[in-house]
């Protein structure tokens, strides 16, 4: 099982109080998925500018705002500080479990080592990124848990004959009613994951992914190809 997520917006620098930035610059480093490497020149061409010198830093550190916050479990209860992070056990599953999609990079795994920039989902980047995209997905084994944006979907979109699930969150009123959730939207993925990436084993199939969830306070439903992400409304002055 892969789990598909979008980038964040918002980047992390060695000054502002993550991680460490590698002593690599781009130039030393290869990403993976070396079969995007023509789509990445001609995506690095829209940026204007060269970051083959940029220094690098893991992509799931890299990547900051609500998600990787999250999957990183800054904010849970019994959470002490802003800057947790992830063990180096999870970690390591996250290196196998977890993709990232770029608008730079086009897919990248969680861990590769990647520079600060600035380049954002736009329409002119799916002549660049759809194709691609389609034959590396094709190589992929296990299902894809696809948690992207529309933005990015739209870039490069699942071809229908491989297995993989979109997730939407709800949010569940204790009256049983349900709204699409927004900030909170991005929160509760990562809270998935990061239960995912701390379990005692790596789900394979959609019912272990179901017990995880159960287990990390969320319902999970299957309807087919979508699954969706159940949170219940708890009122601000429950105990």
């Amino acid at each position: 099982m892969l789990f598909l997520l979008p980038p964040s917006e918002t980047k992390a620098t060695s000054a502002s109080g993550g991680a460490n930035e590698s002593a690599l610059c781009l130039r030393e480093v290869s990403l993976t998925f070396g079969s995007l490497e023509p789509a990445r020149e001609q995506a690095t061409k829209l940026l204007g500018q060269s970051l083959l010198d940029a220094k690098t830093m893991m992509a799931i550190d890299r990547y900051t705002g609500t998600l990787y916050g999250a999957i990183h479990g800054r904010g849970l209860k019994g959470t002490p500080t802003e800057h947790a992070h992830l063990s180096s056990e999870a970690m390591q599953r996250a290196k196998q479990l977890v993709l990232i999609q770029s608008a730079l990079f086009g897919l990248i795994s969680a861990t590769d080592l990647i520079p600060n920039y600035k380049l954002s989902a736009s329409p002119k980047l799916k002549s660049i990124w759809a194709e691609p995209h389609q034959q590396v997905f094709r190589r992929l084994s296990g299902p894809i848990i696809d948690m992207r944006s529309k933005q990015y979907v739209a870039l490069a979109p699942i071809a229908s004959e491989i297995e993989s699930y979109w997730l939407e969150v709800v949010l569940e009123s204790p009256d049983g009613s349900r709204s699409s959730m927004n900030h909170f939207n991005k929160k509760s993925k990562g809270e998935l994951i990061h239960a995912v990436l701390n379990s005692k084993q790596s789900p394979k199939t959609i019912k272990d992914l179901v017990s995880v969830a159960k287990k990390a306070g969320f319902g999970l439903e299957v309807n087919e190809r979508e699954l969706t992400l159940v949170v219940s409304y708890v009122p601000p002055n429950a105990n």
